[in-house]
This record gives C-alpha cells, sequence and structure tokens, in this order.
C-alpha cells in the first residue's frame, strides 16, 4: 500500500533546526528569571518587576506554543491534513499575539490602579533585578533575532516581539528606579509600565493583524494578483484565467489555483508547464494547481457573459 506522504510531489512539511535551538535555549532562560523577577517584585513592591515578570510567563507560554508548532510543522500530511500541520504555526502565533494584548491590557489596569493608590517601592532591589533582566533579555532577543534571519517563520518572530517588550520593560524599569531614586515620587514606576504596556500591545496587535491575514487566506503581502494573471496572460495560448486564488499556509509556503482557457491551437500541457515555470522563477511559487478549461465543454456562461460585459463597458 502507498504511504500516504507519496500522494504529495511537493513537501508540506518544515524542519527549522536553527529556530528550535534558540528557542530550547530562551525557554531555560525564562524560566529561571521569571521566578527570579516575581520575587523581586514582591520583595520590592515595584509594579514595573511584576508586569515584567507576568510578560515572561506570557514569554513561557508563547515558547511553549512555538516549539509545538515547530513539532507539528515536521509532521508530514496525510489524508486528513492534506497540507499537513504547516497551518498549526500560524494558529500559535495568534495566540501569542492575543497573550501580548492580554498581558498589555492587564499592565493598563494596575498601573492606572497604583497611580490612584500609590505603594512604597525598594529601590534597591528594583533597581538590581532590573538590571540583571536587562542583560538576559538582550541575550534573548539577540538569539532570537539571529533565528528569524536564518530561517523565517512568523512563530518564532511572535516570539521575539515578547522579548522585545521585556527588553523594553527592563530598560523601563531601570528608568523608573532611577527617576523615584533622585525625585522620590513612587507614580514613575506605574507611569512607565503603562507605556511599556502600550508597545507591547502594539507588538501583539502587530502579530495577530498578520496570523488573522494568513488564517483568512489572504493574498500574501509582496504578491499583486493581477500582476500575476497579468502575467500568465502573457504566455502563449493562454485565453483567459479567472477562478485565482493565491494564499499563505504559512509564514513561507504559498499555493496558488486557477482556471486558464486554453486556445485550441495550443497543448493544453505545454500551457500548464510554461504557467508553472513562469509562477517559479519570477514569483518563487512552487505549489500550484492550473486547471485548463474550454468554454465549449465547460459551462461558464454566467462568466463569459459577465465578461463581455465589462468588456464592452
Amino acid at each position: 500500500m502507498m504511504p500516504e506522504y507519496d500522494y504529495h510531489h511537493l513537501p508540506h512539511v518544515k524542519v527549522q533546526s536553527a529556530s528550535k535551538k534558540a528557542l530550547w535555549a530562551t525557554l531555560v532562560l525564562t524560566l529561571f528569571f521569571m521566578f527570579v523577577e516575581i520575587a523581586g517584585g514582591l520583595i520590592s513592591h515595584s509594579l514595573a518587576l511584576l508586569s515584567d515578570s507576568a510578560h515572561m510567563a506570557s514569554d513561557v507560554i508563547a515558547l511553549l506554543f512555538s516549539m509545538l508548532a515547530l513539532f507539528m510543522a515536521t509532521r508530514p500530511p496525510n489524508r486528513k491534513y492534506t497540507f499537513g500541520y504547516l497551518r498549526f504555526e500560524i494558529i500559535a502565533s495568534f495566540l501569542n499575539g492575543l497573550t501580548l494584548a492580554g498581558i498589555s491590557i492587564g499592565i493598563f489596569i494596575e498601573g492606572i490602579n497604583r497611580l490612584v493608590h500609590p505603594q512604597p517601592i525598594d529601590f534597591k532591589w528594583m533597581f538590581i533585578i532590573a538590571v540583571t533582566g536587562l542583560v538576559v533579555n538582550i541575550i534573548l532577543t539577540i538569539v532570537l533575532h539571529r533565528s528569524t534571519k536564518e530561517e523565517e517563520n512568523l512563530n518564532v518572530q511572535s516570539a521575539l516581539w515578547h522579548f522585545i517588550g521585556d527588553l523594553l520593560n527592563s530598560a523601563g524599569v531601570i528608568v523608573s528606579a532611577l527617576l523615584i531614586y533622585f525625585t522620590g515620587m513612587n507614580f514613575f514606576d506605574p507611569l512607565i509600565s503603562i507605556v511599556i504596556g502600550g508597545i507591547i500591545f502594539y507588538g501583539g496587535a502587530k502579530i495577530i493583524r498578520a496570523s488573522y491575514l494568513i488564517l483568512m487566506d489572504t493574498v500574501p503581502e509582496g504578491f499583486d494578483l493581477e500582476q500575476i494573471r497579468t502575467d500568465m496572460y502573457q504566455i502563449e495560448g493562454v485565453e483567459d484565467v479567472h477562478d485565482m486564488h493565491l494564499w499563505n499556509i504559512s509564514s513561507d509556503h504559498c499555493s496558488l489555483t486557477a482556471h486558464v482557457f486554453v486556445r485550441h491551437s495550443s497543448e493544453p500541457m505545454h500551457v500548464i508547464l510554461a504557467v508553472n515555470q513562469m509562477l517559479e522563477q519570477k514569483y518563487g511559487i512552487r505549489h500550484t494547481t492550473i486547471q485548463t478549461e474550454d468554454p465549449t465543454i465547460h459551462d461558464h456562461t454566467d462568466y463569459l457573459r459577465q465578461k463581455d460585459r465589462t468588456v464592452s463597458l
């Protein structure tokens, strides 16, 4: 019996060893420092530290989602999941974006509460842990940033945004601690936390938008569907192109389908080959399904009438 994955001439799997190593390293360091910040935030009564520890807790969740997505992407397609499990990368990214947005809203609420009801803050503990956190987050951000340069993965990019938020938060805690030390005004702690919460929300919104567009099967950014259609018209034998769709399965896996009217004087298989070669060479689209049609055989009466009306106008 033929194995299920032999039904696909192109792979629907994604093996990313660099991303996996980067995620493991960041997960271990993040777990350790999360507990350090929780302890430091409780001791110093600093909302900025506690908000950063809460954000690092979301980082742990994000990293676990990311690692699960990397694992799922390596599984081959089967009779039920014909595209494999590549789309799980986008689902994980969407959930990570929602987590970022949720954490930032929590920081806003607690920050406003702390502005209304100020609390005393232990500068020494706040400053020491914030400096340590800054160093750790710089290392983690560099590791993940290098990973995204080596391998394109929206899921890892969403994890990177978590750590960019942590990096900014750590820097904000240091600024807040210094302002409190020199001015004695504790409101700087929740104020800076609210500003950082806004930055985190922005990152979450970007990830949510990018994931949403892929989940909705929109045309990927950087592609002009009408230009692709025009290029297909330039191929000898192509009379008309319709029912055309272009979408992403994952952040770097495009698929295109189209119906093509082929002139009677042309060989349909040659036309399909020419279309596929153009799409791969000019646009890098390798996963295509081109269906040739003859209007005298296939019923496209409504489509042809609509097209004739459009041309006459």
